[in-house]
């Protein structure tokens, strides 16, 4: 009811606002007066252009249609697999705006569909971004999309294009809508397959670097709840963007590892993203205690089950891998850390390790 209610309530302003007053009538309209500058969209695609070159350093578009489309050459490929993911930042997204912390957005957005797209294997080829808001802020959506160009460039994908949409009396004026898109290829021969996992095979997990973009409706309402609680510097340091775990993939090919699969920890935490991957298996995890005093704090005010559920906690990234090339997988990245084995019995248990 609530939802509809908003709705109706910008509908209503919307009309307020566009309705005809004796100074308005028989004068001609322009899109501007309605809310929306096209200009200025077009100067801000010009002001973004150091930014996006800056991904292109790796790899290039082959064509850029005209600038209505984009395309990349697959020919150095033999037999590629594409694949595709799409994602968001959630309700994290108000806590970084309020904080003008829109560079760490940008990142959030790229990390969150990048990763999903190396659980396959496949490298990431390109990227695009939709942002809707309410009117044009050109200081906003280039920090925006900065943040982006710092992840893609790091990961050699490139910003391909993008959707910026000015939606007067539909986005309200502190809302900006922002989703992404990844599109990915991989060699068939390359691809992951998570049905080759066997019992015995171990599970290596890899550190975030905070909550990242899942559980943020939790963590809001304890905020909300426990507001005395929490030092502004403690709620920017949980608000670090999301990691990207390029660093893993790419060491495992360079140590010639072959996970059996990868696992990308997002919502649903530890056990959800890794039951997906065993057919009548499972797991019993054992995670590090996470070293971080303002996390343990925002920890203490959620239910000790509930949190293996809802946040990675200090897990983001895991990859499954036979015995015999453990050692390897554990010195890749940052480092990784034994979890446990694969065991008959479906179901993952997880617990900190005492």
């Amino acid at each position: 009811m609530r939802k509809i209610e908003m709705r109706r309530k910008r509908r209503d302003d919307a009309s307020e606002r566009f309705k005809n007053t004796p100074e308005r009538m028989g004068k001609k309209v322009t899109y501007q007066e309605a809310g929306v500058d096209t200009r200025a969209a077009a100067a801000l695609v010009g002001d973004i252009k150091g930014d996006v070159s800056r991904t292109q350093k790796q790899r290039q578009l082959f064509n850029s249609f005209g600038l209505f489309a984009a395309a990349f050459d697959l020919s150095d490929y033999q037999k590629p697999v594409i694949v595709t993911g799409c994602d968001g930042v959630g309700t994290k997204l108000e806590l970084l705006l309020e904080r003008e912390m829109e560079q760490e957005a940008g990142k959030d957005l790229v990390a969150m569909s990048v990763n999903d797209i190396i659980t396959t294997g496949g490298d990431p080829l390109l990227f695009l971004d939709y942002i809707g808001i309410e009117k044009l802020h050109p200081e906003r959506i280039t920090k925006l999309i900065k943040g982006m160009c710092d992840y893609l460039e790091d990961c050699g994908c490139i910003l391909a294009g993008g959707e910026t949409a000015e939606m007067p009396g539909l986005v309200p004026h502190d809302v900006v809508e922002l989703a992404g898109f990844c599109i990915g290829a991989v060699e068939k021969e390359e691809l992951i397959q998570p049905d080759t996992v066997e019992i015995g095979d171990v599970l290596v997990g890899y550190a975030s670097d905070g909550f990242h973009a899942n559980g943020w409706s939790l963590v809001r309402r304890i905020f909300a709840e426990h507001q005395s609680q929490f030092s502004e510097g403690e709620i920017r340091e949980m608000l670090a963007p999301t990691r990207l775990y390029h660093d893993v993939t790419n060491g495992l090919k360079a140590k010639g590892v072959i996970p059996k699969a990868y696992a990308h920890i997002t919502g649903g935490g530890l056990p959800e993203n890794l039951e997906r991957l065993f057919c009548g298996m499972g797991a019993d995890l054992e995670v590090p205690y996470w070293e971080s005093e303002p996390i343990q704090k925002l920890l203490s005010f959620t239910d000790a089950e509930d949190r293996f559920h809802t946040f990675n906690m200090g897990i983001g990234w895991v990859s499954v891998v036979s015995p015999d090339q453990v050692e390897a997988a554990c010195s890749v990245g940052s480092g990784g850390v034994v979890l446990g084995e694969v065991r008959a019995g479906e179901g993952v248990q997880a617990r900190v390790k005492s």
